[in-house]
């Protein structure tokens, strides 16, 4: 497996530290607001790393933060005029609705940085301790000029950070790229003690703090959108080997930006969409499919046309899925034999193959997606032969259109199989019309042999399936049992 790495701006080998097993950390919201689209690229990216580990035989430890007190939660709580902490909690439980919406599986911890004061605490400390932070005030900054590697990730030049810091001119730090540790307490605001007074953790401590406790030093994997690449990622790195003395963490991955019809996503541009709003309009599942059509690392632009090519190409994979398990169903089945089933299970085999290259190769989901369709394209030639499917060809099928839509969370899955409600599956009946037709050629090909056990087998089978069929002087004829 090959991963690239923005820190090295490279495709790496991926070695984990520990055989077996890996460690990631990935950004999550900060619980001011509902997410929007661009929240959701990581989210969905980094599920679907997470799963493919785990399909690979790893024991993944998966990370996922939230940003409970910013400023951001601290103003949109004065416009509600709301408790913060409060107003966080709420949106913490509005993103769930969203991520289990969206098929993301819950991390193996999701801490929050108000109930990890005392880590933040101490990690601070030992900054001090070391004499890469200083105290202005009850506020503790982080010396960038003690970190020789600082700007190792970003690859900025000191002249662009302090172009950026310029925004924020704090004339109490050294130096103006210095970033905050700990922030005074303000009249009105949620603040905790501290050796330095009241006041809050700074924005990139937390995360130090908390992949630190929970992965320990130099775990495999960081992760975020490319727009946390600096400074959050880079002060993340400075502070946190500062502390240590290890490197940080092993592999940096960042996802692309979210373009609205090829214009930066943007408030003032009127083209900021909720995952909330989009749902009500795109199948939640839809909308992944969309995020993971296109490689992580590119931008992915966000328009109709787009969204609805992707949902016709998700309902394709779907029905043919359905079709293999309808077919499955009506247990008209034989055992493997001719040479057309020899050469389906090599193209299954291959298949397979090429979907664990694609994605080994830094996790391509826009190719994997592909051999997705080409199992689609198989399946759909296997069922419209004329010869009775053979059962060992249709479950091996089904399998790998599980395990697919397992690591790609296309598809929600429960027992071992893709779980399809009723009326999904309502939707899919124009697909049991040609199947039926199929069955009764073969059925009546059967009598004009004489072969009336096959023929009974075949009309027995479909009664059970809620298919009744009469024999008629005009041939065999088929309908829906009435519902009790």
């Amino acid at each position: 497996m090959e991963i690239y790495n923005t820190l090295t701006r490279k495709k790496e080998k991926f070695v984990p530290r520990e055989e077996g097993k890996v460690g990631i950390y990935v950004c999550g919201p900060t619980t001011y607001n509902y997410i929007h689209i661009g929240n959701a690229r990581p989210l969905v990216f980094f599920d679907t790393v997470r799963r493919y580990f785990r399909y690979k035989g790893y024991q993944v430890k998966y990370i996922q933060n939230f940003t409970d007190i910013d400023d951001k939660i601290i103003n949109r709580a004065l416009e509600e005029k709301a408790d913060p902490l409060k107003l966080a909690e709420r949106f913490v439980a509005e993103y769930f609705l969203d991520a289990d919406a969206l098929n993301v599986e819950r991390a193996d911890v999701h801490p929050r940085v108000t109930e990890h004061i005392n880590e933040i605490v101490a990690l601070i400390a030992r900054l001090l301790e070391k004499g890469n932070a200083y105290v202005v005030e009850g506020n503790v900054y982080f010396d960038v000029t003690s970190f020789p590697g600082y700007g190792k990730l970003s690859r900025r030049s000191f002249e662009e950070m302090l172009s950026g810091a310029r925004v924020d001119v704090d004339p109490r730090k050294k130096n103006p790229v210095d970033f905050a540790l700990w922030k005074a307490a303000r009249p009105g605001e949620p603040s905790w003690e501290s050796p330095w007074g009241p006041g809050r953790p700074g924005w990139h401590i937390e995360c130090s703090a908390m992949s630190l406790k929970y992965l320990g030093n130099n775990f495999d994997i960081h992760g975020g959108g490319m727009d946390l690449i600096f400074p959050h990622h880079e002060n993340e790195i400075a502070q946190s080997e500062a502390a240590t003395g290890e490197p940080f963490a092993r592999y940096w991955l960042h996802n692309g930006f979210i373009t609205v019809n090829e214009e930066k996503m943007s408030k003032s541009l009127g083209n900021f969409f909720l995952v909330r709003e989009v749902r009500k309009k795109v199948p939640p599942l839809v909308l992944r499919f969309f995020l993971l059509s296109t490689h992580y690392r590119s931008p992915l632009d966000f328009d109709e046309d787009k969204v609805a090519a992707a949902r016709k190409g998700w309902e394709r994979l779907k029905n043919s899925y359905l079709a293999v398990g309808e077919a499955l169903r009506l247990r008209t089945l034989r055992p493997p034999a001719s040479n057309r089933d020899r050469e389906f299970l090599e193209n299954i085999r291959r298949l397979r193959r090429q979907f664990e290259e694609a994605m080994d190769d830094d996790f391509n989901t826009a190719l994997a997606i592909a051999f997705c369709f080409d199992l689609a394209r198989e399946a759909n030639t296997y069922l419209n032969q004329e010869t009775v499917p053979a059962e060992d060809v249709l479950r091996q099928t089904r399998d790998l259109f599980v395990d697919f839509g397992s690591v790609l969370g296309l598809f929600k899955i429960r027992d071992g199989e893709i779980s399809v409600s009723e009326e999904e599956r309502e939707e899919h009946s124009e697909l049991v019309g040609p199947l039926v037709e199929l069955l009764l050629q073969v059925r009546q090909e059967a009598r004009s042999k004489k072969e009336w056990a096959m023929a009974d087998r075949i009309r027995d089978g479909l009664k059970e399936l809620g298919i009744i069929v009469e024999d008629t002087p005009q041939g065999a004829r088929w309908k829906r049992a009435p519902r009790i």
